[in-house]
């Protein structure tokens, strides 16, 4: 703590980003600032302790706690899990589902299932690495164990990454800052770098184009959604990704699948669009909450994928052009 005491404040700053973001959530100006830091926060008038709701001293046990959680993000071995494995449980009626599912890093598995059949409460067993203490009675295992209290628990280094189908951003802040704010705590080489990377990402993935100074509560939800997918692809610690639905949110589904397999994640996705359920490597069929069957997608599968693929660009032409105003009484071939 002493050393952390004598240490210049403005070389703090520059070693440490994420204690300027700290000491700017205060209010506590901190430009150009040589001293040491116990000696400028013995120069700051009382007001400034009491605005901030804290002491001096606590300050500095609050740094020195916030440098310590950084540093251990950043020593974490999140990205090394190799794979996922999914103990059955039984479904709405008690009636065991009797399977074992291994799923692997860089793999594509889908969920498919009637509305209300029970996609979510499965996603909701992965996402807490349940242990048979959910209403399902599923276990999850991590490479093969059971997960510890702490990576179950954690909530600085999760294992698992959802993205739902309706998320809102409660803070106001530019989308810049927003993903800067993510890549600094994720202690990456070239933060501004990385944070420009995400936002052309994202872009990439949405038709609703946005700026990197507008506010994150002013994304609609297609925006949102292809930011999210970006950031966990691109800035995400996490090896683990389900997604609830993205059908229906304005996102390019396939470079959003391809996005996230790049990063050698384990991608399960809830749908009912047979462009996604058709793109995973399997697919899990949901019946009165329970898994009723597992399976592989076929050769024949993948070629009526890729017919699905040019209906579904014409349905898209058509989309856009009505959006920009133009008729659509030309004949239309449905040929696939």
């Amino acid at each position: 703590m002493n050393n952390l005491a004598e240490m210049p404040l403005d070389s703090l700053l520059t070693t440490h980003p994420c204690v300027a973001d700290f000491f700017g959530s205060l209010g506590l100006a901190t430009a150009n600032v040589p001293h040491p830091l116990a000696t400028w926060l013995e120069q700051l008038p009382d007001e400034a302790f009491f605005d901030a709701g804290m002491e001096r001293e606590q300050i500095l046990t609050h740094i020195k706690r916030l440098i310590d959680e950084i540093q251990a993000m950043g020593e974490a071995d999140n990205g090394q899990v190799g794979s996922l494995i999914l103990i059955g449980g039984r479904d709405k009626s008690g009636v065991a589902e009797n399977i074992q599912l291994n799923l692997r890093a860089g793999e594509i598995v889908c969920i498919v299932g009637p509305t209300g059949s029970g996609k979510s409460r499965l996603l909701g067993d992965i996402e807490c690495l349940a242990q048979g203490d959910t209403p399902s009675g599923r276990r999850v295992l991590i490479d093969g164990r059971p997960p510890d209290d702490e990576r179950r628990y954690t909530l600085d280094r999760k294992l698992v990454a959802q993205l739902s189908q309706n998320m809102n951003f409660v803070v106001d802040l530019s989308v810049r800052e927003f993903i800067d704010m993510h890549a600094r705590c994720r202690m990456v080489a070239d933060p501004e770098a990385m944070t420009g990377q995400v936002i052309a990402c994202a872009n990439d993935l949405t038709g609703e184009k946005f700026t990197a100074e507008v506010s994150v509560t002013q994304l609609s939800g297609g925006q949102t959604r292809a930011l999210m997918i970006a950031d966990a692809a691109l800035l995400s610690a996490s090896p683990i990704v389900l997604i609830d639905e993205i059908e229906n949110a304005g996102v390019d589904r396939k470079r959003a699948l391809e996005l996230l397999v790049t990063g050698e994640k384990i991608v399960l996705i809830s749908t009912h669009d047979p462009l996604l359920a058709l793109r995973g490597d399997r697919r899990i069929v949901i019946r009165n909450g329970g898994i009723a069957e597992i399976i592989v997608t076929s050769d024949l599968e993948r070629r009526n994928l890729e017919r699905i693929e040019r209906l579904d660009a014409t349905i898209m032409d058509i989309r856009d052009r009505l959006r920009r105003g133009l008729r659509i009484e030309e004949d239309i071939l449905w040929t696939a």
